[in-house]
Parts: structure tokens; C-alpha cells; sequence
């Protein structure tokens, strides 16, 4: 799988919520590069299950809308009168 690139604001601002969390939750200060890797780290074990998931709630939408479609498609037969 391609590794996930978030463009550099985001990632900025994970960097620093990472930080945050780390002081806030454990007392523990992290650096910049710390921060980043954690991020990066992250990235690499949950983009894939996250991507996956994503993907199978797409399937599952569509399919629903494809059933919603296939009524609507029944909906619309008009009744053929039998005149002999």
C-alpha cells in the first residue's frame, strides 16, 4: 500500500496534538521529531485498517443504493393490458 501523505498543516497539527496529548495524559514532553514519527508510526499501523473500513462502508453504501435503485426501477414497469 502507498504510505499515506497528509499535507504538511495537518500533519503540523497532529505533531502538536500528539505533544499536547503526551503532556496533558502522561507528564512526558515530546519533541518535534518524536512527535512526527509517532505520527508517521500511527499512520503505517492504522491507515490500512482505517482505509479498509472506509472501503467496506463504501461497498455497503453503494449496495444499499443499489437495492434503492432496483426498487425504483421496478416502480416505474407500467402494467401491460392483455386485449385479445
Amino acid at each position: 500500500m502507498i504510505p499515506i501523505k497528509l499535507p504538511r498543516e495537518q500533519k503540523k497539527e497532529l505533531v502538536e496534538q500528539i505533544k499536547s496529548y503526551f503532556e496533558d495524559e502522561r507528564g512526558e514532553s515530546m519533541g518535534d521529531i518524536a512527535a512526527e514519527q509517532t505520527v508517521d508510526d500511527m499512520l503505517a499501523m492504522l491507515g490500512p485498517i482505517i482505509y479498509n473500513q472506509a472501503l467496506e462502508d463504501a461497498r455497503k453504501l453503494l449496495t444499499e443504493r443499489m437495492m434503492n435503485l432496483e426498487d425504483d426501477l421496478y416502480a416505474l414497469h407500467k402494467p401491460i393490458n392483455d386485449r385479445r
